[in-house]
């Protein structure tokens, strides 16, 4: 008690200062205390983690966190502050945020707020001063669970029969929450980024883009390779996206369980083989349930920017930056075709096999021909992303809008142009030479986009 006493006193002469309490109580009666650093309430959700070293502003902002409460695994959260250019989303969706040490004084020249001023504008709850190491751990070695972070509900005991009575976001489909209402256009992009990135390219492509919950750094990243967007509500009938003409289609991020999104990819069956597709993340599981594929729950998810993935048809190694609780299992697409799969003709569970092989394997579904694997986690070896060779269709499971590798995956978006081009080696791009594709880094002042 004293020594608490004694740390109240040195805090009440910080930027922190004197904070209430606060708990979070995982469904296994696991309980952390730490103390309010953003609006005060009581919030339940699945508790996941994030091992991102910088862009808690984009991960926070990410509709595909809807239902969950993000653990940051950097220590130090919010030294940099906010800008709203940065967002992802203009609200947001996530349940709660659990960090170790939040700053209430950023130093930036871009900031205009501190994190837990923005946080409580937005009627996010957080908790600070938690062992964020020992939580990882300890969701890494049980999964994701359930939880519930209070400022106003300090019995343990109380908040762990709420929780375990609390929803799990298995069969909810949390897409239609963060979804638009009506068709809007899309060409916005942020001025405080044209020091470095080149003008878009002349729009040539309409593209109709299922917002499933999608982030805006993806409908920026196809604007600067020329597409004329339409962002469509996530049950848009496929009849109405065709009568628009488009000269391809875009499957967006977004969260949850995929399997409870079926109108999206029932829509998706019927959009396969009509118009050029391109899928990420929740998008690509879209696609790869149209497919008849299933998917699995994966035990604590894939969520931060130093994911590497294998790009099977190439070899090259991307940095990738990921958000997903659920993944395909590749195995469900179809038989191996032997001829086209180095001779293999049983699946293997880990499919860094092919990574060693350097071989980019090819199963016949059913519904919709040859599709061939083309991007494996190396961290898991799970499945990240899929081509299919008979009908005009990729996906990949990571994000490529975003920047880890700083640009390792950008290319994505310029393979979606060739494939609407008509381009039968439309993912065939020369990646390293790629990377600094539209940068204009060092420019003379004038001649970088304005």
């Amino acid at each position: 008690m004293l020594f608490r006493s004694s740390l109240s006193k040195l805090l009440d002469n910080t930027s922190v200062g004197t904070r209430p309490k606060a708990l979070l109580v995982l469904e296994d009666g696991s309980v952390y205390e730490g103390f309010s650093c953003a609006a005060e309430g009581e919030v339940f959700g699945e508790v996941c983690f994030n091992t991102s070293l910088e862009g808690y502003l984009e991960i926070i902002s990410d509709p595909s966190y809807a239902g969950q409460i993000i653990t940051m695994t950097y220590p130090q959260i919010g030294n940099y502050g906010v800008n709203l250019d940065d967002l992802q989303s203009d609200s947001l969706a996530l349940r709660g945020l659990v960090v170790h040490d939040m700053c209430f004084t950023p130093s930036n020249w871009r900031s205009t707020q501190s994190l837990p001023e923005f946080l409580k504008g937005q009627g996010v709850v957080a908790i600070g001063g938690i062992d964020t190491r020992a939580l990882t751990s300890h969701l890494r070695d049980e999964g994701a669970q359930r939880g519930v972070i209070s400022t106003v509900d300090l019995d343990a005991a109380s908040l762990l029969a709420k929780v375990r009575e609390s929803d799990s976001i298995v069969g909810v489909n949390l897409a239609k929450t963060v979804s638009r209402a009506s068709a809007e256009g899309f060409s916005e992009l942020p001025k405080s980024q044209a020091f470095a990135v080149a003008a878009p390219a002349e729009e040539r492509y309409n593209v109709v883009a299922y917002d499933c919950g999608v982030k805006k750094s993806i409908l920026q990243g196809l604007v600067r390779v020329g597409c004329k967007l339409t962002v469509v509500p996530w049950n848009t009938p496929a009849e109405e996206v065709l009568a628009m003409n488009p000269d391809g289609v875009f499957l967006s991020n977004g969260p949850g369980d995929p399997e409870a999104v079926s109108e999206t990819y029932h829509q998706v069956e019927k959009l396969i083989g009509k118009v050029p597709l391109f899928g990420i993340c929740l998008g690509h599981q879209m696609i790869s349930l149209a497919s008849g594929a299933q998917m699995e729950k994966l035990k604590f998810g894939h969520r931060g920017g130093n994911q590497p993935v294998m790009n099977l048809r190439t070899g090259r190694v991307e940095i990738t930056a990921q958000n997903h609780g659920f993944g395909l299992l590749f195995d469900t697409l179809g038989p191996l075709v032997p001829e086209l799969s180095d001779g293999v003709a049983e699946h293997v569970s880990d499919l860094r096999f092919w990574a060693q092989r350097k071989v980019a394997p090819v199963v016949q579904n059913e519904r919709f021909g040859k599709i061939q694997l083309t991007h494996v986690n190396l961290n898991d070896g799970t499945a990240e992303g899929i081509a299919f060779l008979d009908q005009p269709v990729f996906s990949v499971q990571y994000h490529p809008e975003a920047s880890p590798g700083p640009t390792d995956a950008h290319y994505l978006f310029t393979a979606f142009t060739r494939l609407m081009d008509g381009d039968a080696d439309y993912l065939n791009i020369d990646i390293a030479s790629y990377r600094l594709s539209g940068w204009v880094f060092g420019a003379e002042e004038g001649e970088a986009h304005a």
